[in-house]
């Protein structure tokens, strides 16, 4: 009876699995080492509504996933990464939110015997609170400690554990005894799925900002290599344009020929002091706000300019 149960429970757990696939689009793979049920089930309700846990034996998960690969063939790549102690964590909601609610459910843990550091353990310098009869004990850890009104006084800050590091019976049993909580526990996001592509989560780091500073920059480099080799392209050509304005200004300004948008400039070339004696007219008149007022010539001068190419180019050309 109970192997019949097990069967069922396992063809259910299946169906489960085949199921979460086909509703939703996206997905994290967690490695829970070192989280228990208790704390599994507190991030389970942290996430209710916006994502779903799916815990299982990796032979069942790639059987399922095998499975599906006959419709779905990009799925063979989360299959493939189905190893060592994993869960996946569905979700149609944003991946960049939900890797932050993700990581945020950590809890603090103690340093067991046998555990490797995840992060630098410091013993920070003071009383301890400990009696006097452990002072051994930190003289085998080469501790520089004293005793202070009855108690056990660490002179120095002291590096405990350094990341990698595995904690021995002593440096746990110092830990406890300091009522110290080192090592944070909780989901550890190692691979993204969306839309067919597998990821590392530092790619979520990567801000729209980033994307369309690094587009900009790609399209100078097409523009700059276009123009040098006289080949218009959609974005050299608006600055090929504006170096041909910049020629026709020129040859308005050596010759007879003018045109609306040279005049401004023309008149500058001839009467240079009627711009330089408006100057100290303006800020007659405008008080506090002189300095704005003494560069409206050359504003409008820069107006006319850009009239001269129809508006076409904005800030970045």
């Amino acid at each position: 009876m109970a192997s019949k149960k097990s069967r069922a429970r396992k063809e259910q757990l299946a169906e489960e699995l085949a199921e979460h696939f086909d509703n939703y689009t996206k997905l994290f793979v967690v490695e829970v080492d070192n989280v228990g049920s208790n704390q599994l089930h507190q991030i389970r309700k942290a996430l209710r509504g916006q994502a779903l846990i799916y815990c299982g034996k990796n032979t069942q998960m790639r059987r399922v996933i095998r499975e599906l690969e006959a419709d779905r063939p990009e799925l063979e790549k989360i299959r493939n990464v189905c190893v060592t102690n994993v869960a996946l964590v569905f979700t149609n909601n944003n991946l960049s939110d939900m890797r932050d609610l993700i990581l945020e459910n950590r809890k603090p843990a103690a340093a067991k015997a046998g555990a490797i550091a995840p992060v630098d353990v410091i013993v920070p310098a003071g009383n301890t609170g400990m009696e006097p009869t452990q002072t051994s004990f930190l003289q085998a850890l080469n501790i520089p400690s004293k005793i202070t009104k009855g108690t056990i006084e660490i002179l120095n800050d002291v590096d405990l554990l350094h990341v990698g590091d595995k904690v021995d019976a002593s440096q746990a049993a110092l830990l406890a005894k300091l009522s110290i909580f080192p090592f944070s526990y909780g989901l550890v996001i190692r691979h993204v799925f969306e839309d067919g592509s597998l990821f590392s989560p530092s790619v979520l780091d990567i801000t729209s900002e980033q994307i369309i500073g690094s587009f900009q920059a790609g399209m100078k480099n097409v523009a700059a290599l276009s123009i040098e080799l006289d080949m218009p392209t959609m974005v050299s050509v608006p600055f090929s344009i504006m170096r041909s304005f910049a020629n026709l200004l020129a040859v308005s300004a050596e010759t007879e020929y003018t045109f609306k948008q040279a005049e401004s400039v023309k008149a500058f070339l001839a009467d240079p002091t009627a711009f330089a004696s408006a100057a100290p007219a303006a800020a007659a008149s405008g008080g506090g706000d002189a300095p704005a007022a003494a560069k409206k010539p050359e504003t409008e001068s820069e107006d006319d300019d850009d009239g001269a190419v129809g508006g076409m180019f904005g800030d970045d050309y």
